[in-house]
């Protein structure tokens, strides 16, 4: 019993000597197992810099450079000849209209050639999670990531363009947003894939022409 006690104290004191008092404050640099990038090596904004003459980490804009407003100021840039094409159609970058609604109509032509390019851009970003066949039934299934959208359900299948357009631009609770990984257009064309996929999942076999029966062996 003696031995018990202690290894327990020895155990009791090892953990409060590396962990410390629960509450307590200490300026010490914390001990990282795994940083995770926790701590970078990075300037802060107007911090010193023993690199430059000046000392100041903070760059100076180059010399005849002009500031030409942002995407959030631009009734505010300085030419009159600048052109920003996501003011002049806002739906095909937002996926709303002027008014705020939702998109439901396509800003580009919707052909064969849009819907090849939705198919080879799904499969890469999306069908990991929302499976081939958009049922939500993905690889990452297979390794407890349950919850991904079953895009034949009636409320996305009633969902507005725009608004899964939003979704894939900026992403929805658990889901990253793809804005930063594909165009304007390469986000559209997933929408029309998608479309395609709803399309499929519920066209009945006698609904079918004789030409699409044949390719499909029926």
């Amino acid at each position: 019993m003696r031995i018990f006690i202690a290894i327990l104290a020895f155990v009791i004191v090892t953990v409060v000597s590396v962990l410390g008092f629960r509450g307590n404050k200490n300026e010490k640099e914390p001990i990282f197992i795994f940083p995770d990038m926790d701590r970078q090596a990075k300037y802060h904004p107007q911090g010193e810099s023993g690199f430059f003459n000046n000392g100041m980490a903070d760059r100076p804009a180059p010399v005849g450079t002009v500031s030409r407003g942002t995407a959030l100021d631009y009734e505010k840039v300085w030419s009159s000849d600048f052109e920003n094409e996501q003011f002049r159609s806002p739906e095909k970058y937002t996926g709303k209209t002027d008014s705020g609604e939702w998109a439901s109509e396509f800003p580009y032509e919707v052909n064969g050639t849009f819907i090849e390019l939705g198919a080879e851009k799904y499969n890469i970003f999306c069908s990991v999670c929302h499976g081939v066949a958009g049922d939500g039934r993905g690889i990452t299934g297979q390794y407890g990531l349950v919850g991904s959208a079953n895009f034949h359900a009636d409320n996305y299948r009633q969902m507005p363009h725009g608004e899964i357009y939003n979704t894939i631009r900026l992403g929805k609770n658990t889901m990253m947003g793809y804005g930063d990984k594909l165009s304007a257009e390469e986000r559209w064309a997933v929408v029309a894939y998608v479309r395609v996929l709803q399309q499929a999942f519920y066209t009945q076999e006698d609904e079918l022409t004789p030409e699409l029966k044949a390719t499909l062996g029926l």
